[in-house]
Parts: C-alpha cells; sequence; structure tokens
C-alpha cells in the first residue's frame, strides 16, 4: 500500500512528486547509486550497466539495488506502488527483450532514461516476468508505478498489458488499486471534474483538474483502503491552496499525505506508513521522513554527488527526537 501524489510551484515551475510508503516494517533508506554500476537481475542473473546517477530510497540486495523511489540526474523521478490484483506478468520471455523481476523495474527506469518521453520511447523492449522461470521464486509481485519529469509530464505505469501500459495522469494522484480508469470514475461522486481534463485534453502543468465545485457531492470517505486514499488524496489534492515554490509544494506535499499516513496499528493491520519521501525534478532534491522522526531529512543529487563512483547509503534515525526550548 502507498499513496502518490503531485504538487507543481505556480511561480517556479518546480515539480514535487512525493509519497508515503506502506509496508510492515522499515527497509528502504536514502541512497545514492552512481553510473556505471553493475547489477544482475534476480529473473536470470543478467548483469546491467546504469547509464545514470540517481538518488532515492532502497537498499542493497545480493548483487543488485532496489530503489522504492528517487530522482534521476535528468529530473526523472520514479516511485513504485503495490498494484492490488492487477499485475499481468510474462511467463515466456521474449527473445530480445530486457526481463525484469518487477521489483527492479523502478530502478532500471532510473538508472536508463532520461524522461518520461524516453520511457514511453522503450517501454515496449521491457517484459516484467513472473517466477515461473527465474532463477530467485519471489511469487506473484504485483506492483505499479509513477513517473514524472520537468516537462510537468506525470503517467502510470501498469503491467496490465503487454507491452507495459502507460496511462497519463494529470489528476497526479495514484494509490494501490487496479484499473486506474475506474478509480477516476469513482472521484466523479466526490468531485467535478473540467471539460479539459474529460475530454483528456489537460494542458501540461495544469494545476487543477476540477472546477472546484463540490456541491451535492459526496463526502470523501475516511478508511485506508486504497480507494479511500485515492478519493481523499484527489479531494484535498483539489482543493488546498496551490503553492508557489518548491518550499511551498513540499509543505503542500506533506500536508496531503498526512490524511492519507497509516498509523501502525499489529492488531489490526501489517502494514503502516514506514516512510514518506518526495523529490523535486528540477533541484533534484530528495526528502524523507521515516515513521518515529518528526523532522525531514533532504539530501541533493548535487554534480558532485553525481561524480561519485561508489554507492552510498545514508544512515537516518527512525526515533523522535525533541528541539528543547528553556526559558
Amino acid at each position: 500500500m502507498c499513496t502518490s501524489i503531485l504538487q507543481i510551484g505556480q511561480m517556479d515551475g518546480t515539480h514535487v512528486l512525493a509519497r508515503t510508503m506502506d509496508w510492515p516494517r522499515l527497509g528502504a533508506r536514502p541512497m545514492f547509486c552512481p553510473r556505471q554500476y553493475h547489477w544482475h537481475s534476480v529473473f536470470d542473473d543478467h548483469e546491467y550497466v546504469t547509464k545514470y546517477a540517481l538518488l532515492g530510497s532502497g537498499g542493497r540486495h545480493d548483487r543488485r539495488i532496489d530503489a522504492s523511489d528517487g530522482v534521476n540526474e535528468f529530473g526523472l523521478a520514479v516511485q513504485k506502488l503495490t498494484f492490488t490484483n492487477g499485475s499481468q506478468l510474462v511467463e515466456e520471455p521474449t527473445e530480445g527483450r530486457i526481463h525484469l523481476a518487477p521489483f527492479e523495474l523502478s530502478f532500471y527506469l532510473l538508472s536508463n532514461y532520461k524522461s518520461v518521453q524516453d520511457i514511453i520511447d522503450h517501454i515496449d523492449e521491457i517484459e516484467l516476468m513472473a517466477d515461473k522461470h527465474s532463477l530467485m521464486k519471489y511469487g506473484h509481485s504485483e506492483l505499479h508505478f509513477a513517473a514524472c519529469d520537468p516537462t510537468g509530464r506525470i503517467v502510470v505505469i501498469e503491467p496490465v498489458t503487454h507491452p507495459i501500459e502507460v496511462i497519463e495522469n494529470p489528476l497526479g494522484v495514484l494509490t494501490n488499486s487496479n484499473h486506474f480508469d475506474r478509480q477516476i470514475n469513482k472521484l466523479e461522486k466526490y468531485v467535478d471534474f473540467t471539460d479539459a481534463f474529460k475530454s483528456q485534453t489537460v494542458p501540461l502543468n495544469a494545476p487543477r483538474v476540477t472546477t472546484g465545485n463540490v456541491s451535492g457531492k459526496s463526502t470523501p470517505p475516511g478508511s485506508y483502503t486504497p480507494g479511500s486514499r485515492f478519493i481523499r488524496a484527489a479531494y484535498l489534492k483539489e482543493r488546498i491552496d496551490l503553492p508557489e515554490n518548491e518550499i511551498e509544494a513540499f509543505d503542500n506535499c506533506w500536508h496531503l499525505l498526512d490524511s492519507v499516513n497509516v498509523p501502525k496499528s499489529s492488531a489490526h493491520q501489517p502494514t503502516y506508513s514506514v516512510y514518506r519521501a518526495a523529490v523535486c525534478c528540477e533541484s533534484r532534491n530528495y526528502y524523507y521522513q521515516p515513521y518515529h522522526a518528526k523532522s525531514v531529512i533532504k539530501i541533493q543529487l548535487t554534480d558532485d554527488l553525481i561524480r561519485q563512483t561508489e554507492p552510498i547509503f545514508f544512515q537516518v534515525d527512525d526515533r523522535v527526537d525533541f528541539r528543547e526550548i528553556s526559558v
């Protein structure tokens, strides 16, 4: 489970893509991966070499890095989210294609492509594989992906067809339910979409895709199901004051994520929001806050960092800390 939200600075044009990571335990922490990093797919042990440096959250596993989300040196941002009963994985590999375990796609996209259009131009080269012939069994791994770049184009990448489907997402919200169009249709009970949204002619960087009229509409639900979080996040995103710059866009994201941040409740559900993160496509800033921490870590993918030649895994304390003020 996870929730993804985009905010756009109206004065500086920055794009901040944020997310919660809902999982049973904290396993992904801020990390940097350089160019020319050699890694091996768990599907067939094929070796790949990264073209572009990236900064995000993840961890090293055997001979690969698992990236949950991040931004690369060209400002392409990618996130992976759990996908409920939606994935149609490939069982028999096609010769000449790139064969990946589903959870490897976010890292592959960040390390190989410069933009959303670059992904679209090459997505038919990639097959996300079931584990029928894999060297390591990983079950039916169900994920879909959000991607955004400095142009403001944002898409949903869903392995529901072959080739993998790419869906334009000017709403800028994503959770975990399958059939993205169905989620949009359900949202019409709560908001009034613009004519441009209905006709799929929304221009890039449109700050809103609803009219603001909620007269006669239903009140968003309060549960933490994927459908409820999608409705609540979209509803509040369309009503929050528009940010002017990156700082305000980040601030908006954090307040919006407050409405979908899942508290730890071991007796009732296995997952909770183990961290939340955001990236700015233009500045290549990465923001990260684990569940217990009350402050936010900020790391920038600078040109100096890009020139580093070894992966870096940043230590972040997941604990409550106070700033005390003496009287």
